[in-house]
């Protein structure tokens, strides 16, 4: 995955909120708008796994009680400005790549509402790592990357791409990581057209409305994924993604398999428990990432039908 080197990165999309600043790093949730998490389906320790896939939001694990307000930090934000500023920064340094992905991926987004005659209402991410309060409650850096619809958005810890290798035995690199950056701008989008509100009944199962939502999740990043060398950076009128290689999206897909329910509960606790799936088998959630890869097209990314 390669990014033009003269692209000028926008770190206005990203809100630095980490304790020690801007700092090297190399993110899996959704939220409903009652503030319960449901997209949050990767994190690093086994137990918060478990939560996760059975649907129990991070409150409810008692692992955010001492989360504190977090202001925004302006010394932070000046930082990561300073140090993103190229597409060479973001082909050297792994939190300036997540600055980059989140880039394309808004950029590609506001580009497909204009052409159906919408708009696109871009959403930030948030670096942290260490308890905070969001717009759903109270969040942990081990509850794993997600989206909040209340507050719109997507909060990442970035050492979690350690631990979606470590833990859960992904490849890793760089597309693996802007898979689920645009997983989770996926749930923005469903945000955004109503999907998530529509979707929420509280059940789980292969079939329920919380693995589509997902599901639909990874097909529209599929869809990004298609698109990312010809999605325009309007600071240069070129694409920022110059290159993305068979290899990278091997590791996509890789990356896919290793966040199904079936994967995570065999890891967590030995058995494969299909009644409590909240996001889909790893053969599902590379399908869907595969369609809208293959197709480009919005329309085939319809799990709910």
């Amino acid at each position: 995955m390669q990014f033009d080197d003269n692209a000028k990165l926008d770190t206005s999309q990203v809100q630095d909120q980490r304790g020690g600043g801007s700092s090297g790093g190399g993110p899996f949730g959704g939220g409903a708008p009652s503030g319960k998490v449901v997209g949050g389906g990767i994190v690093g320790l086994i137990v918060v796994v478990i939560g996760i896939v059975l649907g129990i939001s991070p409150n409810q694990m008692g692992l955010s009680g001492s989360a504190t307000d977090t202001a925004p930090r302006t010394g932070a934000a000046a930082d990561l400005a300073q140090t993103c500023a190229t597409g060479r920064d973001a082909n050297t340094q792994g939190q300036c790549r997540i600055v980059a992905v989140v880039n394309s991926v808004q950029a590609y987004w506001t580009n497909e509402f204009r052409q159906r005659g919408g708009t696109y209402q871009p959403a930030p991410t948030v670096f942290f790592d260490r308890p905070m309060r969001t717009g759903c409650g109270a969040a942990d850096p081990r509850t794993g990357p997600f989206y909040c619809p209340v507050d719109r958005k997507v909060y990442i810890d970035l050492n979690f791409f350690a631990t979606l290798q470590s833990q859960f035995g992904a490849e890793g690199g760089p597309f693996a990581e802007s898979y689920v950056v645009a997983h989770e701008y996926g749930h923005h989008v469903q945000n955004l057209l109503g999907t998530l509100r529509a979707a929420q009944d509280g059940r789980t199962g292969a079939t329920s409305k919380s693995v589509r939502v997902e599901l639909q999740a990874d097909c529209y990043a599929g869809l990004w994924s298609k698109n990312a060398t010809m999605t325009i950076n309007p600071a240069t009128g070129r694409p920022l993604i110059t290159a993305v290689t068979s290899d990278d999206i091997a590791r996509g897909l890789d990356a896919a398999a290793a966040v199904g329910d079936d994967t995570i509960q065999s890891r967590a606790q030995g058995r494969v428990t299909p009644d409590n799936w909240t996001h889909g088998s790893s053969a599902q959630r590379q399908q869907w990432f595969a369609t809208g890869l293959q197709t480009g097209d919005l329309a085939r990314c319809d799990t709910f039908g």
